[in-house]
């Protein structure tokens, strides 16, 4: 984000319970929806209720779950550290792709890479598809970044995205969707690559709109780690009013969109907030207001594709965004566990996997 096997605990846990780019013509074929049409006007209230009060206690296979988050969240950003495609941090970026290409293997999948050359470094893009069935030309893509920001480790920023995509992809291995789903591992989604034609999941969505595939959702899993109880710890300084709307506490996991992928974000946190009990706050809102397209589903919105963001909010509440210390010991992974079995639940709406699919998943692989 820029600033201005056995069945393991994933699948036990997903139980049901250089300048800016050019934005592309919409897709010729538009995607059927799994929400209501994309609208033109700003979204505050989302369906449903945030729950409220105390969380439920974890149950064994969500601390399993979070033990498998925070294992990966190091194996990124501890045991590899910086990671992105400039001189001093390119074995890093070749590092993290070659420790998500091991674990997609193991568990199950043959990842495609989309490759190519930035000022002499190889970078690329990671692809994991489970197809569909009865819908199998209707895809929801689950991605997010695996590049950290120059000088920073990137743990909220973004290993907890990765390791929950690689997470929802180990758990979702073996699923029967009716809808294809396909987890992407983006690359070059920080400065100096955002939003020009280097950033990964521009390059990625591009190649879609080429090849006509009807997307009907994107969720880009971007820092969502990082939970504080503290009242005042949410900050709204790009759009001051919010404040009037949603909590000054920074205890909830958030979903953005422009106003385009209202109706899709509606659906999504309809979903997470009747299956989960876990605070979460939606919005749609113009991308012109700082911090709504920061991430890979800006990408998809320029090929026309609805498109959210899942997050914490990133700097809005995270005091180590971009920074050095933005490190493992910062995240809550017992909450980040929380949000990822929910995210799994929603997913499995989305996609149609049937309730009782059976979702084996990998062990992650050891540091």
């Amino acid at each position: 984000m820029r600033a201005a096997t056995i069945v393991t605990a994933a699948a036990l846990a997903f139980a049901p319970a250089g300048s800016a780019a050019r934005a592309v013509e919409p897709a010729a074929d538009p995607a059927p929806p799994v929400a209501a049409p994309a609208g033109r006007v700003p979204i505050f209230a989302m369906p449903g209720r945030s729950h409220t009060g105390p969380l439920p206690p974890l149950s064994a296979a969500e601390r399993a779950l979070a033990d498998e988050l925070a294992a990966d969240v190091r194996r990124l950003a501890v045991t590899i550290g910086e990671r992105n495609a400039t001189p001093f941090a390119a074995a890093g970026l070749r590092a993290a792709e070659e420790f998500l290409r091991t674990a997609l293997e193991a568990a199950g999948y043959e990842p495609v890479r989309q490759a190519w050359q930035v000022k002499g470094i190889t970078v690329a893009n990671l692809v994991a598809e489970v197809p569909g069935a009865g819908k199998a030309d209707e895809i929801l893509v689950v991605g997010g970044h695996y590049d950290s920001v120059a000088g920073c480790p990137g743990a909220d920023d973004n290993a907890s995205g990765t390791a929950a995509t690689l997470a929802l992809a180990r758990g979702l291995a073996r699923a029967r969707p009716a809808r294809t789903l396909r987890f992407v591992f983006f690359t070059n989604e920080e400065p100096p690559w955002f939003q020009t034609d280097d950033m990964g999941s521009l390059r990625y969505a591009r190649l879609c709109r080429e090849r006509r595939e009807r997307i009907v959702g994107m969720l880009s899993l971007e820092t969502i780690g990082y939970f504080s109880d503290a009242p005042g710890s949410q900050k709204f300084d790009a759009f001051p009013p919010l404040r009037l709307l949603y909590p000054d506490t920074g205890d909830f996991i958030a979903f953005v969109s422009d106003v385009r992928s209202g109706g899709f974000t509606s659906r999504v946190v309809e979903s997470f907030r009747r299956t989960t009990r876990f605070p979460a706050h939606g919005l749609a809102l113009p991308d012109a207001i700082e911090g709504i397209g920061w991430s890979d589903h800006w990408s998809f919105g320029q090929a026309g594709y609805p498109a959210a963001m899942v997050t914490d909010t990133a700097v809005f509440r995270y005091p180590h965004y971009h920074a050095a210390e933005d490190t493992p010991d910062k995240l809550d992974f017992d909450r980040m566990a929380r949000v990822v079995a929910g995210l799994r639940r929603v997913i499995g709406e989305l996609a149609e996997v049937p309730a009782d699919a059976v979702v084996p998943a990998a062990v992650p692989a050891k540091p």
